[in-house]
């Protein structure tokens, strides 16, 4: 049965989210405080760089399904109301519920008796009972139905999901929140709000562990002479472990994984617990920064202050243009911090953006290696590993690559002697 749906926030989360739903045939307004955002919605133009997205905003558009807004009143007609603000972090690393309050808070008078309200922002344990507070109604309902959205791949995930998570204090409630999905044929857990809340950060803690601990084994296979390659295939064909985020790099980083550790070692602390495991998860990717940046300096044959670094990549991930907390980014700065001149693109990201000091940023991959002493690769957009080598290795100084993502082909590589420095390799 098709629905009337409401999704407060136009950011990553609720536009998605709000295109998917239209997709499915339930009608969706979508609500913004930005007046120029929402006209620009209206058109069909999107601000973000996602895959598939562009074309589902204008094909709800086109049906009448998909509507933009910026007037609260217009809750009142909607049987469910999303809430897709941001959470940032906090600077003792807890989430910041402030645009979560304030929007429960704004929306309050216009909910109709018995509308439903899905928490969709990722936020800690209890923050339903914050949310509900902060509506003052006793004839509506907060459910937690937390996203698990990737950047690069959202679309997809958000209609072909692995699971579908509800926390709410009722089954009735529940069972009207699960129906919201009945065209897609996935698992539904229904749970306790508490359960469902901590379930998002514990999904995305478990997954930076594992890009650690890979990073980790990585060090050790180049400190013992083993191929992390072949480490990964045998280790990854376990049934219980998978191949899935077994993939070693410059390290993680992203709109989620820094912020959602950070807040699940405070919701354990707040709780007496010393997440000692989870810390240690994060101080492992903070060296894996460093190790990167000596990968670079050991390739050098002067001091990392005269030296010119071509950079490939610059967002956390390929396949978005998102930079927040970018792996990429991190180890850019050290390098600057050290003295050196670096010359980056993104397939992603515009020429010419100011984007620090000592940085500049160019149109094409071939353009970031002229003159460059070292070439280091950040992140993984599939283009890089289709690109000309002898026309790379003409415009560089001296043929140095540090290939922070094992994209390139080795072999080809060192047959144009390139000095070679991969991860785990």
């Amino acid at each position: 049965m098709d629905s009337n749906i409401a999704v407060v926030g136009t950011g990553y989360v609720g536009l998605t989210t709000g295109a998917c739903l239209a997709s499915m045939g339930h009608d969706v307004k979508c609500i913004d405080i930005d007046p120029a955002k929402v006209e620009m919605l209206s058109r069909g133009e999107i601000p973000i760089f996602e895959d598939g997205l562009s074309q589902l905003v204008r094909e709800g558009i086109r049906t009448g399904r998909l509507h933009f807004s910026t007037d609260m009143s217009e809750l009142g007609d909607r049987e469910f109301v999303l809430l897709c603000v941001p959470t940032p972090q906090g600077e003792d690393g807890s989430a910041d519920l402030t645009y979560v309050q304030d929007a429960a808070a704004s929306m309050s008078s216009y909910l109709a008796p018995g509308s439903i309200v899905l928490n969709k922002s990722t936020v800690p344990v209890g923050a339903s009972r914050l949310v509900a507070t902060a509506l003052g109604r006793d004839d509506v309902f907060v459910v937690s139905n937390p996203e698990f959205l990737r950047e690069g791949s959202a679309v997809q995930d958000c209609l072909r999901p692995d699971r579908i998570v509800i926390g709410a204090d009722s089954e009735e409630i529940a069972i009207r929140v699960a129906g919201l999905y009945t065209s897609l044929a996935v698992p539904m857990i229904i749970t306790d709000a508490p359960s469902a809340e901590l379930t998002k950060y514990v999904a995305n803690a478990f997954l930076a562990t594992k890009i650690s601990f890979v990073n980790a084994v990585a060090a050790v296979s180049e400190a013992v002479g083993a191929d992390m390659h072949d480490v990964v295939l045998g280790v990854g064909h376990d049934r219980r472990i998978g191949h899935g985020f077994l993939s070693p790099g410059p390290g993680w980083g992203g709109s989620c994984f820094p912020k959602d550790t950070r807040a699940l070692i405070r919701i354990a602390a707040d709780a007496g617990y010393d997440f000692e495991m989870l810390e240690a998860v994060v101080e492992v990717n903070q060296q894996q920064f460093v190790r990167v940046v000596r990968k670079v300096t050991e390739l050098l044959d002067g001091p990392l202050d005269a030296a010119n670094i071509a950079v490939w990549g610059l967002t956390f991930k390929a396949r978005t243009d998102d930079r927040r907390d970018s792996p990429a980014i991190e180890v850019i700065q050290r390098l600057v911090a050290g003295g050196a001149k670096v010359r980056a693109f993104d397939p992603a990201v515009p020429a010419g953006l100011s984007l620090m000091e000592g940085v500049e940023v160019v149109s094409t991959a071939y353009e970031a290696c002229d003159g460059a002493d070292v070439l280091v690769v950040l992140t993984e957009w599939d283009e890089f590993k289709r690109v000309d080598l002898d026309d790379v290795v003409s415009r560089l100084r001296t043929a140095n690559v540090v290939d922070a993502r094992n994209v390139l082909d080795r072999p080809a590589l060192l047959s144009r002697g390139f000095r070679h420095r991969g991860i785990g390799r």
